[in-house]
């Protein structure tokens, strides 16, 4: 719907033009528009929110009335709602679209409309395309708004150098995007963490002034802030209305909460660049990355948004997502032939269904102190090659996959001894090591041909379908070239870039981005990955919140979960079968451990897991996640819905011991109120652990949705780190 209307009053600095209002809906959400002609200001959002239903042009004139800014009491003051990219010559005292100069001249760009272009694409997609200029600044702007018919609103923003040949050159500083949130929004939500403990909730309140996380380290980051989200204090996961931003990017950034004195909130983010990182010139373009925006009731309405929103992607992983065996934690760097073809056998055995080689398997790489970066086999390791392996597990049925790290490189390797120049460095320095690895300057042309031609090489020789892609090192002091120039955007595009050409090299590849863990989890990678590696912690109870909040954004089928040993090599605890197993299977299931040294019933009981994954994968991987809200934090109950609410699982689960004698009753949240559903528990997890037990989990029960939503289960008294799953199944 749109709705033409004069000139509002809000902008008496802004040329004379004509305005028009907008509707755009999509799943129960609203986004309203106000889009200047020719001349005027660059697009801001009236609304973006809960759906407002139909509006005729009259009403939506009437909502911009209605919610029209009033100027401050001060005469010179005046209240303004921020554009998309928002303008410090509009009168924005917050933070800038478009910061930078040439070299302090043009500094403050006034970008007016040269014209707005709308669509619908084929698949429901509402596109606006947007272009503006600056003549006196010689800049132009191209302004890219989407909304998907999952209802996640998207937008990013080029910015071009008009001016004439022999001026000087633009110099970008920061190209931020911003959406606005109502004044109910006062409590913020962002995430930090640590390697082997990723995306660790952090709530505060939305107060005046700026709230701003930055990433310096080159990477999404194993502290990244994820999601930043807003809303009224209290929010959880089935309450509230939510709105969130992630920025899709995977080197350094700048993700915000701004709250002006005039009321105004905005959410924001874009690229952190470092000075001089990004000049421009004649001709010259730069793009940021794209800002993904959700609003939906409650934090799993967020995660629904976003999940729909990729699994509607067309490179998003269609066929059934693989068993993987990593072989990390079973032989760490003692690679051996015999071995590890009877840790295949044993994967085969329990029904796993991709093998994966971890570090070790190159070069002089014994250990984390040499070999990286000399991508060819071993001769050491591997006399014959790979191929005997390889050939072992694929005879087995199994696709194979192995681990390369192909930005980073060993000092005490023989590409660095060869190509010194290829590092990334400033000042002349070497710089710290860490994990005794340096990075590779993909962003130089020999550097970039010398990974991607031995990466492809490897992929011509042997049959490997998946790479575990590892990102051990922060890009510090990430000087680029011989003048050590800030490198780490183009090291960011250029690892881009690889995967892109190697993907397209290669059909049917799938990649896993891998980066200490889960230090590389974000929109822009997971542009070209199949996967993302949630953690190098494979402790189950930890697992519990990991996997919890890396499905804030990602749906399960993305996120790599492995059933470790039993006693976890980053915690020290020691987990039944059924914890380890039980918490991995909401996510892309695999196992990593030495299971050809477990006992014949562990392997069976692993065995029955793998088979309930197996069979329940279209549920796990094409439902709707679920939290429930519970009121001890020693209980968390989660689960996946079918679409059509026919199916469900949920995990009941000991997160400690609880304050009250039993743990009460629990909501199970999803299901569609007027069905009717049979409840029983699911082997193999069937197991409460004590023998005082509620009736329904021997005899089954059957009730509604609605009852189930509301009443709720009781749940059975659990040890301490134990879990049980729930199956409820629509009858009649």
């Amino acid at each position: 719907m749109t709705a033409a209307l004069p000139r509002p009053d809000d902008d008496p600095a802004a040329p004379d033009v004509p305005s028009r209002l907008v509707h755009r809906r999509a799943d129960g959400v609203s986004l309203v528009l106000l889009l200047d002609a020719d001349g005027g200001r660059l697009p801001r959002v009236v609304h973006w929110g809960a759906d407002l239903g139909d509006l005729a042009p009259g009403d939506l004139a009437g909502l911009l009335a209605a919610v029209a800014p009033t100027p401050d009491e001060h005469p010179t003051d005046v209240a303004r709602v921020p554009c998309l990219v928002p303008e410090h010559a509009d009168g924005w005292v917050g933070r800038p679209g478009v910061e930078g100069s040439r070299d302090g001249r043009d500094w403050s760009p006034v970008l007016r409309v040269r014209a707005t272009a709308e669509e619908v694409a084929d698949d429901g997609t509402y596109r606006l395309v947007t272009t503006a200029a600056d003549p006196v600044a010689g800049l132009a702007l191209e302004l890219e708004l989407e909304l998907a018919p999952s209802g996640l609103l998207r937008t990013r923003a080029t910015l071009a150098d008009e001016a004439p040949e022999g001026e000087t050159p633009f110099r970008v500083d920061a190209l931020r995007l911003v959406v606005p949130v109502p004044a109910t929004a006062d409590e913020l939500l962002d995430f930090t963490g640590r390697h082997t403990l990723e995306r660790v909730p952090q709530r505060q309140p939305f107060t005046a002034g700026l709230h701003a996380r930055e990433v310096r380290s080159g990477r999404t980051g194993l502290d990244g802030v994820h999601v930043l989200a807003a809303g009224r204090t209290g929010f959880a996961n089935r309450t509230g209305d939510v709105w969130g931003v992630h920025l899709g990017w995977s080197g350094n950034a700048e993700t915000y909460a701004e709250r002006h004195p005039t009321g105004v909130r905005v959410l924001g983010a874009g690229e952190l660049l470092v000075g001089g990182e990004v000049r421009l010139g004649p001709g010259r373009t730069y793009t940021s990355p794209w800002l993904h925006a959700v609003h939906g009731r409650g934090l799993d309405g967020l995660a629904g948004r976003f999940h729909a929103w990729l699994r509607a992607r067309p490179q998003h992983p269609r066929r059934p997502r693989p068993v993987t065996l990593n072989t990390w934690e079973a032989v760490y760097f003692a690679h051996d032939l015999r071995r590890l073809t009877a840790l295949a056998d044993a994967a085969a055995e329990v029904g796993a269904e991709r093998f994966v080689l971890d570090d070790g398997w190159f070069g002089s790489r014994r250990d984390d102190t040499s070999g990286l970066g000399d991508w060819t086999v071993s001769a050491d390791a591997w006399p014959q090659g790979l191929g005997p392996l390889v050939d072992h597990v694929r005879g087995l049925g199994l696709e194979f996959g192995l681990w390369v790290e192909p930005e980073m490189v060993n000092l005490d390797s023989d590409l660095a001894r060869a190509h010194p120049e290829w590092l990334l460095r400033a000042g002349g320095r070497t710089g710290a090591p860490a994990r005794n690895q340096h990075v590779l300057d993909l962003a130089q042309p020999g550097a970039f041909e010398h990974v991607r031609s031995h990466l492809d090489a490897l992929l011509r020789t042997y049959d490997i379908a998946y790479l575990k892609w590892d990102h051990n090192r922060l890009l510090v002091d990430a000087g680029s070239g011989p003048l050590g120039t800030p490198g780490v955007h183009a090291q960011t595009e250029a690892a881009y870039r690889l995967l892109d050409v190697l993907k397209e090299a290669h059909p049917g590849l799938e990649v896993e981005s891998c980066a200490s863990g889960g230090g590389r989890v974000d929109l822009g990678v997971l542009a070209r990955t199949d996967r993302v590696w949630a953690s190098d912690c494979n402790d189950a109870l930890d697992r519990q919140a990991i996997q919890r909040w890396t499905q804030l954004l990602l749906p399960p089928e993305l996120v790599g979960a492995h059933v470790g040993p039993p006693r976890s090599h980053t915690t020290g605890r020691t987990h039944d079968l059924s914890f380890r197993a039980g918490t991995a299977l909401f996510g892309h299931l695999g196992a990593e451990w030495d299971i050809a040294s477990a006992s014949a019933e562990e392997r069976a009981e692993l065995a029955r897991w793998v088979a309930l994954h197996r069979e329940l994968r279209p549920l796990l991987h094409g439902g709707v996640v679920v939290n429930a809200d519970v009121p001890d934090p020693a209980l968390a109950v989660h689960g996946v819905v079918a679409p059509d609410g026919s199916d469900a699982l949920f995990a009941l689960v000991a997160l400690g011991r609880p304050v009250t004698v039993t743990p009460g009753r629990v909501a199970l949240p999803g299901l569609a109120p007027e069905r009717r559903y049979a409840v029983r528990l699911q082997a193999p997890g069937d197991d409460p652990g004590t023998r005082w037990t509620p009736p329904w989990c021997a005899e089954g029960v059957t009730t509604t949705g609605a009852a189930l939503g509301t009443v709720g289960l009781q749940v059975p008294p659990l040890e301490p780190e134990h879990l049980v799953l729930v199956r409820v199944t629509a009858v009649g």
